[in-house]
C-alpha cells in the first residue's frame, strides 16, 4: 500500500459523511480492511476516539443511513418530509 491510499483511505474515514461503502467503491478496502489501516496508522487513543466516532454514526453505513431516512419521512411534521418535497 502506498502512502498516498494510506492516506486517502484515512482521510476519507474520518469524514463523517464518506461511508464505508464510498471507501470501498472508490479504494477496494471493506469495513473490516479500512479498521486494520486505522489502528496500524494511528496513535492508541486516536484509534478509540475514531472508533467511537464511527460505531454510532449511521452515516458511515449507507445501508442504514438509507433506512433511517425512510423512518424519518414516516414522521409527520418531520422537517425531511419537507426538504425531500422540494
Amino acid at each position: 500500500m502506498t502512502d498516498e491510499l494510506k492516506n486517502r483511505i484515512i482521510r476519507m474515514a474520518w469524514e463523517d459523511r464518506t461511508t464505508f461503502d464510498e471507501i470501498e467503491k472508490r479504494t477496494g478496502y471493506r469495513e473490516a480492511d479500512v479498521i486494520k489501516v486505522m489502528r496500524r496508522n494511528l496513535k492508541r487513543g486516536s484509534f478509540r476516539l475514531w472508533r467511537k466516532r464511527v460505531s454510532g454514526r449511521i452515516t458511515k453505513h449507507a445501508g442504514k443511513f438509507r433506512e433511517n431516512r425512510r423512518e424519518l419521512r414516516r414522521v409527520p411534521g418531520s422537517r425531511w418530509l419537507e426538504r425531500d418535497q422540494d
